[in-house]
Protein backbone atom coordinates (compact mmCIF):
# COMPACT_ATOMS: atom_id res chain seq x y z
CA UNK A 1 0.00 0.00 0.00
CA UNK A 2 1.04 3.80 -1.06
CA UNK A 3 0.52 6.22 1.74
CA UNK A 4 0.55 9.82 -0.41
CA UNK A 5 1.87 13.01 1.07
CA UNK A 6 -1.00 15.44 1.90
CA UNK A 7 0.44 18.40 0.83
CA UNK A 8 -2.77 20.31 2.49
CA UNK A 9 -1.42 19.39 5.88
CA UNK A 10 2.42 20.66 5.73
CA UNK A 11 3.12 23.09 8.39
CA UNK A 12 3.01 26.64 8.04
CA UNK A 13 5.37 26.83 11.30
CA UNK A 14 7.32 24.32 12.70
CA UNK A 15 9.63 24.82 15.82
CA UNK A 16 12.35 22.86 17.34
CA UNK A 17 12.70 23.11 21.09
CA UNK A 18 16.03 21.30 22.36
CA UNK A 19 18.11 21.01 25.80
CA UNK A 20 21.20 23.57 26.55
CA UNK A 21 22.83 22.64 29.34
CA UNK A 22 19.93 23.02 31.99
CA UNK A 23 17.45 25.00 29.74
CA UNK A 24 15.62 24.84 27.11
CA UNK A 25 15.97 26.65 23.85
CA UNK A 26 13.77 27.11 20.57
CA UNK A 27 14.85 27.33 17.08
CA UNK A 28 13.63 27.80 13.67
CA UNK A 29 13.84 24.54 11.60
CA UNK A 30 16.15 24.65 8.33
CA UNK A 31 14.67 23.11 5.01
CA UNK A 32 17.96 23.08 2.79
CA UNK A 33 19.48 20.17 2.36
CA UNK A 34 22.87 20.04 1.16
CA UNK A 35 24.26 16.96 -0.84
CA UNK A 36 26.87 15.87 -3.10
CA UNK A 37 28.72 12.71 -3.94
CA UNK A 38 32.63 12.35 -3.25
CA UNK A 39 34.60 9.65 -4.56
CA UNK A 40 36.00 7.49 -1.60
CA UNK A 41 38.08 4.40 -1.00
CA UNK A 42 34.92 1.30 -1.37
CA UNK A 43 35.08 -1.02 2.20
CA UNK A 44 36.07 -4.05 1.30
CA UNK A 45 33.84 -6.73 -0.27
CA UNK A 46 34.45 -8.72 3.01
CA UNK A 47 33.68 -5.83 5.71
CA UNK A 48 30.28 -5.25 3.50
CA UNK A 49 29.72 -9.13 3.43
CA UNK A 50 30.26 -8.86 7.46
CA UNK A 51 27.69 -6.08 7.89
CA UNK A 52 25.05 -7.83 5.99
CA UNK A 53 25.64 -11.07 8.07
CA UNK A 54 25.87 -8.94 11.48
CA UNK A 55 22.94 -7.32 10.52
CA UNK A 56 20.88 -10.97 9.47
CA UNK A 57 21.89 -13.12 12.04
CA UNK A 58 23.78 -11.71 15.30
CA UNK A 59 20.28 -9.44 14.99
CA UNK A 60 17.85 -9.09 12.95
CA UNK A 61 17.63 -5.43 11.24
CA UNK A 62 13.72 -4.97 10.59
CA UNK A 63 12.88 -2.90 8.30
CA UNK A 64 12.76 0.61 8.81
CA UNK A 65 14.40 0.79 11.65
CA UNK A 66 18.06 2.48 12.36
CA UNK A 67 20.82 0.65 14.41
CA UNK A 68 24.48 0.93 14.86
CA UNK A 69 27.31 -1.07 14.06
CA UNK A 70 30.68 -1.49 15.83
CA UNK A 71 32.81 1.61 14.04
CA UNK A 72 36.23 0.48 16.04
CA UNK A 73 36.20 -3.07 13.73
CA UNK A 74 35.36 -1.19 10.83
CA UNK A 75 38.11 1.25 11.24
CA UNK A 76 40.55 -1.45 11.82
CA UNK A 77 39.11 -3.58 8.59
CA UNK A 78 38.90 -0.61 5.82
CA UNK A 79 42.44 0.67 4.86
CA UNK A 80 40.98 3.57 3.51
CA UNK A 81 38.44 4.63 5.85
CA UNK A 82 40.59 7.83 7.07
CA UNK A 83 41.00 8.81 2.98
CA UNK A 84 37.43 8.16 3.38
CA UNK A 85 36.91 10.58 6.30
CA UNK A 86 39.53 12.92 4.97
CA UNK A 87 36.98 13.30 1.82
CA UNK A 88 34.30 14.20 3.78
CA UNK A 89 36.04 17.32 5.54
CA UNK A 90 37.25 18.30 2.00
CA UNK A 91 33.71 18.79 1.17
CA UNK A 92 32.49 20.15 3.95
CA UNK A 93 35.64 23.12 3.10
CA UNK A 94 33.74 23.83 -0.20
CA UNK A 95 30.63 23.55 1.34
CA UNK A 96 31.77 26.66 3.13
CA UNK A 97 31.56 24.83 6.40
CA UNK A 98 35.45 24.54 7.69
CA UNK A 99 36.61 22.79 10.40
CA UNK A 100 32.97 21.37 11.48
CA UNK A 101 33.86 17.20 11.51
CA UNK A 102 37.14 17.75 13.58
CA UNK A 103 35.01 18.15 16.71
CA UNK A 104 32.47 16.34 16.08
CA UNK A 105 31.03 12.78 17.11
CA UNK A 106 30.89 10.14 15.00
CA UNK A 107 28.64 6.89 14.43
CA UNK A 108 28.63 4.08 11.85
CA UNK A 109 24.67 2.95 11.24
CA UNK A 110 22.81 0.68 9.08
CA UNK A 111 19.38 0.36 7.95
CA UNK A 112 17.26 -1.68 5.90
CA UNK A 113 14.95 1.10 4.61
CA UNK A 114 13.46 4.28 7.70
CA UNK A 115 10.63 5.24 8.29
CA UNK A 116 9.96 8.65 8.37
CA UNK A 117 10.97 10.36 11.69
CA UNK A 118 12.48 13.38 13.09
CA UNK A 119 15.44 13.48 15.18
CA UNK A 120 15.51 16.03 17.19
CA UNK A 121 14.01 15.23 20.32
CA UNK A 122 17.63 13.31 21.22
CA UNK A 123 19.63 16.04 18.78
CA UNK A 124 17.98 19.15 18.78
CA UNK A 125 20.88 21.36 19.10
CA UNK A 126 22.62 19.28 15.99
CA UNK A 127 22.46 18.53 12.41
CA UNK A 128 23.59 15.32 10.76
CA UNK A 129 26.49 14.57 8.06
CA UNK A 130 25.59 11.59 6.66
CA UNK A 131 28.53 9.57 4.54
CA UNK A 132 26.99 6.70 2.83
CA UNK A 133 29.20 3.38 2.29
CA UNK A 134 26.97 1.13 0.12
CA UNK A 135 26.58 0.75 -3.07
CA UNK A 136 23.40 2.27 -5.28
CA UNK A 137 20.55 -0.32 -4.18
CA UNK A 138 18.07 1.61 -5.64
CA UNK A 139 17.03 4.10 -2.54
CA UNK A 140 16.62 7.80 -1.81
CA UNK A 141 16.22 10.12 1.71
CA UNK A 142 13.50 11.55 0.82
CA UNK A 143 12.89 15.11 2.69
CA UNK A 144 8.82 15.42 2.33
CA UNK A 145 8.73 19.44 3.80
CA UNK A 146 11.19 20.46 1.67
CA UNK A 147 9.99 18.06 -1.26
CA UNK A 148 13.74 16.81 -1.66
CA UNK A 149 15.06 13.60 -2.72
CA UNK A 150 18.91 12.33 -2.60
CA UNK A 151 20.05 9.34 -4.27
CA UNK A 152 21.71 7.08 -2.17
CA UNK A 153 25.03 5.95 -3.85
CA UNK A 154 28.45 4.97 -2.47
CA UNK A 155 29.82 8.49 -1.55
CA UNK A 156 26.31 9.99 -1.01
CA UNK A 157 27.23 12.67 1.59
CA UNK A 158 24.72 15.11 3.28
CA UNK A 159 23.86 17.39 6.20
CA UNK A 160 20.57 18.56 7.22
CA UNK A 161 18.41 19.54 10.05
CA UNK A 162 17.74 17.00 12.77
CA UNK A 163 14.27 17.96 12.43
CA UNK A 164 13.38 17.40 9.33
CA UNK A 165 11.04 14.68 8.48
CA UNK A 166 13.30 12.09 6.93
CA UNK A 167 12.64 8.40 5.40
CA UNK A 168 14.56 6.18 3.04
CA UNK A 169 12.61 4.87 0.68
CA UNK A 170 12.54 3.02 -2.81
CA UNK A 171 13.56 5.25 -5.31
CA UNK A 172 10.03 6.66 -6.76
CA UNK A 173 8.09 5.59 -4.06
CA UNK A 174 6.08 8.18 -2.16
CA UNK A 175 5.87 7.30 1.35
CA UNK A 176 7.23 4.36 3.06
CA UNK A 177 6.15 0.98 3.41
CA UNK A 178 8.14 -2.59 5.23
CA UNK A 179 6.96 -4.93 2.36
CA UNK A 180 9.33 -2.72 0.01
CA UNK A 181 12.21 -3.87 2.62
CA UNK A 182 11.28 -7.60 3.06
CA UNK A 183 13.68 -10.09 3.39
CA UNK A 184 16.01 -11.08 1.76
CA UNK A 185 16.25 -8.29 -0.96
CA UNK A 186 19.29 -6.63 -0.66
CA UNK A 187 18.67 -3.43 0.65
CA UNK A 188 21.07 -2.57 3.29
CA UNK A 189 22.29 0.54 4.15
CA UNK A 190 25.64 1.51 6.07
CA UNK A 191 26.40 5.00 6.84
CA UNK A 192 28.85 7.44 8.77
CA UNK A 193 27.07 9.62 11.02
CA UNK A 194 28.48 13.05 12.79
CA UNK A 195 26.90 14.83 15.20
CA UNK A 196 27.42 19.19 14.14
CA UNK A 197 26.96 21.61 16.53
CA UNK A 198 24.15 24.51 15.49
CA UNK A 199 26.23 26.91 17.76
CA UNK A 200 28.39 27.03 14.16
CA UNK A 201 26.83 30.38 12.87
CA UNK A 202 28.23 28.78 8.96
CA UNK A 203 26.22 25.71 9.81
CA UNK A 204 23.15 27.70 11.26
CA UNK A 205 23.27 30.10 7.66
CA UNK A 206 23.77 27.00 5.41
CA UNK A 207 20.77 25.52 6.57
CA UNK A 208 18.59 28.59 7.19
CA UNK A 209 18.00 28.18 11.09
CA UNK A 210 17.48 31.01 13.42
CA UNK A 211 18.07 30.59 17.16
CA UNK A 212 15.88 31.59 20.56
CA UNK A 213 12.93 32.45 18.08
CA UNK A 214 10.49 31.56 21.15
CA UNK A 215 12.28 32.04 24.43
CA UNK A 216 9.23 32.61 26.06
CA UNK A 217 7.84 28.89 25.02
CA UNK A 218 11.01 26.91 25.17
CA UNK A 219 10.66 28.62 29.10
CA UNK A 220 7.40 26.88 29.44
CA UNK A 221 8.22 23.46 28.22
CA UNK A 222 9.30 20.63 30.27
CA UNK A 223 10.97 18.37 27.32
CA UNK A 224 12.32 18.61 23.49
CA UNK A 225 10.14 18.73 21.03
CA UNK A 226 9.17 19.96 17.55
CA UNK A 227 6.25 22.46 17.20
CA UNK A 228 4.06 22.82 14.34
CA UNK A 229 1.94 26.07 14.57
CA UNK A 230 2.53 26.21 18.17
CA UNK A 231 1.37 22.43 19.15
CA UNK A 232 3.30 19.77 19.97
CA UNK A 233 3.68 17.24 16.50
CA UNK A 234 5.14 14.12 15.61
CA UNK A 235 5.74 12.17 12.06
CA UNK A 236 3.83 9.89 10.80
CA UNK A 237 6.15 6.58 9.79
CA UNK A 238 4.09 6.12 7.04
CA UNK A 239 3.67 9.64 4.80
CA UNK A 240 5.52 12.06 6.85
CA UNK A 241 2.89 14.19 7.18
CA UNK A 242 2.96 16.02 10.74
CA UNK A 243 0.54 15.09 13.08
CA UNK A 244 -0.26 17.96 15.74
CA UNK A 245 -1.12 16.18 19.03
CA UNK A 246 -4.21 18.48 19.01
CA UNK A 247 -5.56 16.55 15.69
CA UNK A 248 -6.88 12.96 15.50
Amino acid sequence: MRFPIDSAAEPENLTAYFASGDVLRSRSVGEAVLAGRIKIPAPPPRLLADWERETSSRWTLEPGDVETLPLARARMRWPGYRDALAAVSAWTVVSGLHDLLASSDVALMACRGARYHHDAAQYGGAAFCNLFLTPDKGLDVHFPVADRRVRLEQGTVMIFDTAQSHAVVRRGAVGFDAVDFAWPDDCLQVFLTWELSLENAGLRRALDITLDVDPGGASRLEDSQVQVDGVSASVCPASGRWLRADRS
